[in-house]
């Protein structure tokens, strides 16, 4: 399971949840409905309180997502509604829901209740209804939210279990560069490797002359923010040379809004071919299968943004307040792909930015790109490398730990701005 994520453990009374949280997790980790009971009523088993307990579990829970720690909860939560809280409390912290069901034998659980002194009266018809709702609500708990369910039945396999923390697939803290972070591309093939040529990359190519890899002698690795296609006039050349880059370890890339609107194209979606997309389809038409389907695997692989550097480094497309760094969720992949826009369009139509870097505090540097800029700046330790290198300014790098930019002038105006 990811290594931040909200665990809701499932099952009868009776089926081992509190032994197998108390296996496999810190114990402040875990938060405990009988707990929580106590805490407000100094009874573990009074249900009269179960409204205020459960508010108490889900304040504690939250408090714990918003620092970014693993948190499991140990209640019965075999009721649709009590999961569907859970899951909307994983959401608004912008984690994944897992859920791991403890199926045990009604047998079973009634001979742990009856060891249990404060569980000894308790009546049989109370694990028949926790199994019969939780037979109902094994088939759709990846439709109520859970990214990850786990179903262990039985006591041998609820026993022979292990835990696996997974690092999140944004999580690159580990990666200490040094890296060259660049800009928007937009299709510009022949300016992407006369930047990298400046940045110290020597470029491969294959037998048609194709770049198809570049690697940096001092083992530096790039870095692409997004938007390698759309309007240029090679998006198929700037997708070979950064696909190849990221297959031979040489670079990492993260989606833009333009990659997003190509993958969902490339899988047969009504999209509009509007904003350069109709050039990049024109152009791809003209590749063949194997390409067009290695293009949209890798499209379709791309991590919405990257937390680097032990984390002082976070790369995006369109900029990541910090709450989001290292969250995962559809807001904050929306966000990276698109940013955050106040409402309103301007006199050309275009909608207008929220000026999100003006209230960036966080610690992490946040390199974007995303709307063009006439010239780079750092803002609040955040900066916009897309200099519109396809509107005829210039293709711009950061070079990092260094802050140094780098950038290289555009050969032409490939493409009219709709904004001067």
């Amino acid at each position: 399971m990811p290594d931040l994520s909200l665990v809701v453990l499932i099952g009868a009374t009776g089926s081992g949840k509190s032994t197998f949280a108390a296996r496999h997790f810190k114990p402040t980790e875990i938060i405990s409905s009988d707990f929580c009971r106590g805490l407000v009523s100094d009874d573990e088993n009074d249900q009269s309180v179960s409204r205020d307990a459960f508010d108490v579990l889900h304040y504690i829970a939250g408090k714990r997502l918003a620092a970014g720690r693993l948190t499991v909860v140990d209640a019965t939560s075999v009721q649709a509604e009590s999961r569907k809280q859970l899951v909307r409390l994983a959401r608004e912290y912008d984690v994944l829901p897992v859920a791991i069901v403890l199926d045990m034998p009604e047998e079973v659980c009634a001979a742990r209740n009856a060891a249990r002194p404060d569980r000894a009266g308790l009546p049989r018809h109370v694990i028949q209804r926790h199994q019969r709702e939780l037979r109902r609500s094994l088939r759709h708990l990846e439709r109520e939210g859970f990214r990850k369910v786990h179903i262990l039945r039985g006591v041998e396999q609820a026993e022979a279990a292990e835990i696996t923390l997974e690092r999140r697939y944004n999580d690159l803290r580990h990666l200490t560069g040094p890296f060259d972070i660049v800009g928007d591309i937009h299709g510009c093939r022949s300016e992407l490797e006369t930047l990298l040529g400046k940045l110290g990359y020597a470029v491969e190519r294959d037998g048609a002359g194709r770049p198809v890899d570049a690697a940096h002698p001092d083992g530096r690795t790039a870095v692409f923010v997004g938007d390698l296609v759309d309007r240029g006039p090679d998006s198929p050349g700037v997708l070979r040379l950064v696909m190849g880059m990221v297959a031979a370890g040489h670079a990492l890339c993260v989606p833009g809004n333009h990659e997003n609107k190509l993958g969902r194209y490339l899988k047969g979606r009504k999209v509009q071919h509007t904003h350069g997309l109709a050039e990049t389809v024109e152009q791809l038409e003209k590749e063949d299968d194997t390409f067009v389907a290695e293009v949209r695997a890798f499209i379709d692989s791309l991590v919405s943004h990257y937390v680097l550097d032990g984390g002082g480094l976070v790369v995006c497309h369109a900029g990541l307040p910090e709450k989001y760094h290292g969250r995962t969720s559809g807001r904050v992949r929306s966000h990276a792909l698109y940013g955050d826009t106040t409402g309103e369009t301007d006199e050309f139509g275009l909608p207008v930015r929220y000026p999100w870097a003006e209230d960036y505090r966080g610690r992490a540097a946040v390199v974007y790109g995303h709307t063009p800029v006439p010239n780079t700046s750092w803002i609040n330790n955040t900066i916009c490398l897309d200099t519109g290198a396809v509107f005829g300014g210039k293709m711009s790098a950061l070079r990092w730990p260094e802050r140094e930019l780098v950038d290289v002038p555009a050969e032409r105006v490939w493409y009219e701005p709709a904004r001067p």
